[in-house]
């Protein structure tokens, strides 16, 4: 008895190990394509756009994550952005500080 609760749970674990990657891996694509998203209106391919923002969705989407720089690259485009909205949203003090904390966490 004993044996095959030992079997079921070690089948279990390795189970669970083999989804991990997948589970992983949804946060990325969504950053990816919310950034994308915002690079496709910033540029003026707006919802009604059509076939142009199909294009550069695709070649967005694609895009290889640059070598190198471990990630600062990503940082700096979020702080980028961040900042931008801030400044938009005419932010200041206590106000941009927690709008930027909330945005640079997502």
């Amino acid at each position: 008895m004993y044996t095959a609760i030992r079997a079921l749970t070690l089948t279990l674990f390795v189970l669970s190990l083999g989804m991990t990657p997948f589970a992983t891996a949804a946060p990325g694509q969504q950053n990816k394509m919310k950034a994308c998203n915002e690079q496709a209106n910033e540029k003026g391919f707006g919802e009604g756009k059509g076939e142009e923002r199909k294009a550069f969705m695709k070649e967005c989407l694609s895009a290889k994550p640059e070598k190198g720089g471990g990630g600062k690259g990503t940082q700096q485009n979020k702080m980028k952005t961040c900042n931008k909205e801030a400044g938009e949203k005419k932010l200041t003090g206590d106000e941009r500080k927690k709008f930027m904390s909330d945005c640079l966490s997502n």
